[in-house]
C-alpha cells in the first residue's frame, strides 16, 4: 500500500502558493494513476503552510471593495477570491488527511483531491489574472474567518463537513451571480470567465460535500437534517439564508435542510 498522507502534509505546509497548488495538482493525478492506495493516521498541523503576505486582518477591517471601470476594484475583488480559494485548497487537503483515523473509504480522500484540484485551478487562473493586471496575490490584506471555521471543526468530520461545503460555499454560490454581472458591466469579460469557471465547479463541491455528510451520518445512525441544523446552530454565527443557486440546480440540500434555520436564527444550543 501506497500512503499518500506524506505527500498531503507536503502540498499542506507548502508557504508558497504556486507551488503549492502544482503540488496539490499532482496528488490529484497521482491517485487518478493509481499511485496511492491509502491514507494512514498522521499529525495534521493546525494551520497550513503560507507566504508572508498577505497580511491578515479582523474581517471588519479589510477594506470593502467596489467594482469599476478602473482596475482597484477589481483587484481588491479578484485578490479576496483568490485568497478564499488558497484557502479551499487547504480546506480540500486538510479534509483528506486529518480525518484518516475514521477509517473512511479512500473515495473519500480520492473526492477531495478532486475538490483540492478544482481549488488550485482557480487559484492558478485568478493569480494569473491578477498578474495580468499588475497586481499579485499578497498584494492587499485579506482575513482569517476560512481558515477559523477549520480550526473551529478541526477534530469534527461531521462538523466540517456541515460548515465548510454546505454554509460557506453554498453562500459564496449565491454571491458569484452578481460578481459575473458586475464584472462584465465594466468590460472586464476574462475575469467574469474565471468566476463563471469557479462558480460551475463550486456546486459539484457542494454536492460532494453533502454525499459525505450523507454517508458520515449513516455510519454513525444520526439524522442528516438535524445533526445539521445542530452542528449548524453550534458552529455557525452569521446570517443563514437559503441558498438560491442550490435551488435552481435542484440539488437536494437547499429546502429541507436550511429551510427552518433560515427562517429565523435559533440561538447556541448543545450539539444533538
Amino acid at each position: 500500500m501506497s500512503d499518500i498522507c506524506p505527500n498531503l502534509l507536503n502540498a499542506f505546509n507548502c508557504p508558497d502558493t504556486k507551488k503549492k497548488a502544482e503540488l496539490t495538482r499532482a496528488l490529484f493525478k497521482g491517485v487518478n494513476d493509481g499511485q496511492y492506495s491509502c491514507v494512514l493516521p498522521s499529525f495534521f498541523p493546525e494551520r497550513p503552510g503560507r507566504p508572508n503576505k498577505p497580511k491578515l486582518l479582523a474581517p471588519k477591517h479589510v477594506p470593502r471593495r467596489r467594482i469599476s471601470t478602473g482596475r482597484t476594484g477589481r483587484v481588491a475583488l479578484l485578490h479576496a477570491i483568490a485568497h478564499i480559494e488558497l484557502n479551499a485548497i487547504d480546506l480540500a487537503l486538510d479534509m483528506a488527511g486529518r480525518y484518516a483515523t475514521y477509517g473512511l473509504p479512500f473515495d473519500f480522500v480520492r473526492d477531495w483531491l478532486f475538490v483540492a484540484n478544482d481549488e488550485a485551478k482557480h487559484f492558478m487562473l485568478l493569480s494569473d489574472r491578477l498578474e495580468s493586471l499588475d497586481s499579485f496575490y499578497g498584494a492587499l490584506p485579506a482575513h482569517d474567518g476560512l481558515w477559523e471555521a477549520a480550526l473551529a471543526t478541526r477534530d469534527d468530520l461531521a462538523g466540517r463537513l456541515a460548515i465548510a461545503p454546505l454554509v460557506l460555499e453554498a453562500r459564496g454560490l449565491d454571491v458569484t451571480p452578481q460578481l459575473i454581472d458586475k464584472v462584465k458591466s465594466v468590460g472586464d469579460e476574462a475575469s467574469a470567465e474565471i468566476l463563471q469557471i469557479i462558480m460551475e465547479d463550486e456546486i459539484g463541491h457542494v454536492a460532494t460535500g453533502k454525499r459525505w455528510f450523507d454517508f458520515v451520518c449513516g455510519c454513525e445512525r444520526r439524522d442528516p437534517i438535524s445533526s445539521w441544523q445542530g452542528l449548524v446552530r453550534y458552529y455557525f454565527k452569521g446570517d443563514l439564508k437559503p441558498p438560491l443557486i442550490l435551488k435552481r440546480e435542484k440539488l437536494p440540500v437547499f429546502s429541507a435542510f436550511y429551510g427552518p434555520l433560515a427562517a429565523g436564527r435559533p440561538s447556541l444550543q448543545p450539539l444533538p
